[in-house]
């Protein structure tokens, strides 16, 4: 059968799936199926992808950022698929690099049981700048996926922006004074330093890693197994937390029991925008980062766009890097955090910023200062804002961690894989697969489950005092309720390939 003859009747269709999007711009255009292969069963997807404020430096941090770009596909009216992508044979243009990312990496590629779920697409060099490629190709096994040669479907391409955190050693705790912050056994202001994957032994005997116990914080016990991601080997981190537009998207590749199940009903303020008419999900805060979102949605958007949560070490290598440890550091790396409430301009536009009081000097971020909840903002700012501010220095001012991720100190919560309770540390950071169940929930194995038992909190919100907000403290490290308010939000990360 000639290719032209084949999915005859195939409707292209693109929607911007990446919260990312609304802070730099991502976008996917011009995508298409071609160069069809009926012998192996397999087809090209092809589109361009460009972004601004892309990078890769060859000097500390050594990183860069990348697009995790994923396939969704429905044959007819039927359910969205995952489309499975082979581990080679992805076509990029001059000065990209493609790498096919694993459902399990750490297994050999099998088309049938151990596809590529997506892949990161990013700059094969040093530079900086707009990130732009036309032509780029990923192979897509349809056949392993049970899609007949004839079949008449529809796709939608997604893409997220993401950072590259390199493998190293790195401290958690930072020696300060945060509530229930890590430490070296027996001197509370000496950090622990993690330098491999291994398994780690948590206890009261001397250079053990322990911490004070609490309900908020976790029983102190271990050991932290080898199999729980440590942040020692490399990965990569979404580079802004999901935005509202980002979780529309989400909703709207459900099925109407998944995204009912998925859906805050009962959030009409706090800036949160997210309606449905006629079951099509919409916003007005596009852009803004998305709240009201509890463990059981966080974990169910990852599981679906083949990420994973992160762990609570994790979330302080990707804030600190391998610097050492500042007492009572901030994301950003120093003590000083803006301390005026701000105004916005352009308010829930692409280039919503900040108006007034945005600080030359010290780290930006939303907490209950700068946000105040009487005549203040009263919600969560855009993704990546205090980037986009024409007062922005470098680092510290824009809010930005060591290797250039985006408001991990306020905004909205994060959600880590606690290591304060059994539930949490037989977490073995196993990826999403693109699917979710019946009901619209995360069914990976050894995830904290849909009651948020062995998730917890860091890195504070939009309501959070300062203190809350600095990368070592861990009050809330192991509370794992599981509800939606105005300060829940998240992001994901995934094993290096």
């Amino acid at each position: 059968m000639k290719t032209k003859n084949v999915l005859l009747l195939l409707s292209c269709l693109f929607m911007f799936a990446s919260y990312s999007g609304f802070a730099n711009n991502v976008n996917v255009t011009n995508f298409s199926l071609t160069g069809q292969n009926v012998t192996n069963h397999y087809i090209m997807v092809k589109f361009d992808i460009t972004w601004e404020n892309s990078w890769r430096t060859s000097s500390a941090p050594n990183n860069w950022d990348a697009a995790w770009v994923f396939v969704k596909y429905r044959i007819g009216t039927g359910a969205w698929q995952h489309a499975w992508l082979n581990n080679t044979g992805h076509i990029n243009p001059a000065g990209s690099t493609i790498s096919t990312g694993l459902l399990d990496p750490a297994l050999p590629f099998d088309p049938a049981t151990n596809p590529g779920i997506g892949a990161f697409i990013y700059r094969d060099a040093a530079g900086a700048g707009t990130f732009s490629k036309t032509g780029v190709q990923l192979r897509w096994n349809y056949g392993a996926n049970g899609v007949a040669d004839n079949a008449v479907i529809d796709i939608r391409v997604y893409a997220i922006e993401q950072v590259y955190v390199p493998q190293g050693s790195f401290y958690v705790g930072s020696g300060g004074t945060e509530n229930n912050a890590f430490y070296k056994y027996p001197t509370t202001s000496n950090p622990y330093q993690i330098t491999s994957e291994g398994a780690i032994t948590v206890g009261t005997a001397t250079d053990n890693l322990y911490y004070t116990p609490s309900t908020q914080a976790g029983d102190a016990l271990g050991p932290i197994p080898a199999a729980f991601p440590k942040g020692y080997n490399d990965f990569y981190c979404m580079k802004y937390e999901i935005s509202q537009q980002g979780y529309v998207d989400f909703l709207n590749s459900l099925t109407q029991a998944q995204a009912s199940n998925r859906y805050s009903t009962s959030s009409t303020s706090y800036r949160y925008g997210i309606t449905v008419s006629s079951g099509i999900y919409s916003t007005t805060n596009p852009y803004v980062a998305c709240n009201f979102i509890s463990w059981a949605d966080l974990a169910a958007y990852l599981d679906w766009s083949g990420l994973r949560p992160m762990t609570e070490l994790e979330f302080e290598k990707a804030c600190r890097g391998t610097q050492t440890a500042v007492p009572n550091e901030y994301a950003w790396g120093t003590t000083g955090i803006a301390s005026s409430p701000y105004t916005l301009s352009n308010n829930g536009l692409t280039n919503e910023n900040i108006a007034t009081n945005y600080s030359v000097t010290d780290g930006n971020a939303a907490y209950t200062i700068t946000i105040p909840y009487s005549g203040g903002i009263n919600g969560p700012v855009r993704v990546g804002i205090f980037a986009g501010n024409g007062l922005n220095a470098g680092r510290v001012t824009s809010g930005a961690t060591y290797y250039g991720i985006m408001e991990m100190s306020g905004n909205e919560w994060e959600h880590p894989v606690t290591i304060g309770n059994p539930t949490g540390r037989a977490f073995t950071g196993s990826n999403g697969n693109g699917l979710l169940d019946v009901n619209g929930n995360a069914d990976v194995s050894l995830w904290p489950g849909t009651t948020g038992l062995g998730a917890g909190y860091r890195g504070g919100c939009l309501y959070s005092t300062a203190a809350g907000s600095r990368v070592s403290d861990r009050d809330g490290a192991a509370n794992y309720v599981n509800y939606r308010d105005q300060g829940q939000g998240g992001r994901g990360v995934r094993v290096a390939p």
